[in-house]
């Protein structure tokens, strides 16, 4: 069974789509922009379109592969039944501004534009990789002038599914708008914090043909401001959603609203003995022999619980980091904030029998006040990385809407 995303958080644009019957695509534009009501309360939509969407598609088709008139759908993809509730109420995305497809369109050609690091050279995509679950294969990434990043890229997958919404592995942005410009000024990834700001950016975009048309396009005039990238930006990461994983084509088998803990106890069809090994380790409750596992890394996202506080990594660690979704984890080449474990097995052995003690150090991964040791042979360890690997989902990393739109 299989069910939209249209939640009540989606019902308003929705309902602006319905009433606006020219509109090309939901969220496809032209003109100024409007403001509708529905259940998810008020939403700024796109307007309808006139014939500016054919001359922005004369405009951009020079240098894009899109098409204004069919836009991609970014706003309602089909999933599976069990992203229901329990997965809108861990929703970040703000009840005024759901997905949509025109800004979420902007956003993908922002995020793969290299023109927007100060030498020409990087983008969004340098550092998160589609073929890699929007990760990246260095420990460090690189720069615009070779520099390297203070912290390993995060996977982007299902980014929106972190409730409290704080971005970055240490949480300093307070939203994923918040983070959305910080690597393309930030002094070492694209280079403008010392090359002129945002003003600087601004300035050199008006230059390029696409952007006046697009940004017409999306909102009715060609302003190009920091907020209306924060928002593009923000709407093309949201709609990146893992689900089609092995675990979830196996999980939808047994899947029921009825069923005891959601079924996330009952052996998966398809699994080997030693990933349904694995799985009964990561579903189960330290307290019923298991792992625990997935009281931080919670299914069916496999994002990390809003209440979660640090992992153990250091002695005195006083740092609460957070962790991207284990989606698409086994594609990864380095592990934790700094990249220092570089297989699956190091992680399992560090939440095994690795944690160090610290005042940061998140409850469920202390026992009597110390370190919490788990009793894992090593079959049952391997028997984790072997499910781990399940959660890699090929289908996202071979979707055309997320791949780089520039002709090159």
């Amino acid at each position: 069974m299989m069910k939209s995303t249209g939640s009540k958080k989606h019902l308003g644009l929705l309902a602006a789509c319905a009433v606006i019957p020219l509109l090309a695509a939901c969220g496809g534009g032209g003109g100024d922009a409007a403001t509708t009501t529905g259940t998810g309360g008020t939403t700024t939509s796109t307007p309808t379109p006139t014939d500016t969407t054919a001359t922005a598609n004369q405009t951009i088709q020079q240098f894009l592969l899109l098409d204004l008139a069919a836009l991609d759908n970014y706003a309602n993809p089909v999933l599976p039944a069990y992203y229901d509730n329990t997965v809108d109420d861990i929703d970040n995305t703000p009840n005024d501004d759901q997905v949509n497809d025109a800004l979420a369109t902007l956003g993908r050609v922002l995020f793969y534009d290299t023109s927007l690091s100060v030498n020409d050279t990087t983008s969004c995509a340098t550092c998160h990789q589609q073929s890699i679950g929007f990760g990246d294969d260095e420990r460090l990434s690189s720069g615009f002038n070779g520099g390297q990043t203070g912290a390993h890229a995060m996977r982007l997958a299902n980014v929106r599914y972190f409730a409290p919404g704080d971005m970055f592995w240490d949480k300093r942005a307070e939203s994923l708008e918040d983070q959305a410009l910080e690597p393309i000024l930030d002094a070492t990834e694209m280079g403008w914090s010392e090359n002129g700001g945002i003003n600087a950016l601004i300035a050199k975009m008006q230059e390029l043909e696409y952007y006046p048309a697009l940004f017409s396009f999306v909102f009715g005039d060609e302003a190009i401001t920091d907020d209306r990238m924060e928002r593009a930006l923000s709407h093309f990461q949201r709609a990146i959603i893992s689900s089609d994983s092995r675990w979830d084509r196996a999980y939808a088998q047994v899947f029921g609203a009825g069923a005891p803990n959601r079924a996330l106890d009952q052996a998966l069809p398809g699994f080997s003995a030693s990933e349904d090994r694995g799985r009964e380790i990561f579903m189960t409750g330290v307290n019923n022999g298991g792992g625990g596992c997935s009281a931080c890394h919670r299914p069916p996202t496999f994002t990390l619980v809003g209440n979660s506080d640090s992992n153990g990594l250091d002695a005195g660690e006083a740092t609460e980091f957070k962790s991207p979704s284990l989606k698409n984890v086994g594609v990864s080449s380095f592990f934790m904030h700094d990249g220092r474990f570089t297989t699956l097995r190091q992680v399992v052995d560090h939440y095994a029998d690795g944690v160090q003690d610290g005042p940061a150090l998140d409850n469920r991964l202390q026992q009597n006040g110390s370190p919490r040791r788990l009793n894992l042979s090593e079959a049952d360890r391997e028997a984790l990385v072997d499910f781990m690997l399940t959660l890699t989902d090929e289908s996202l990393a071979d979707d055309a809407k997320f791949s780089d739109p520039f002709i090159r």
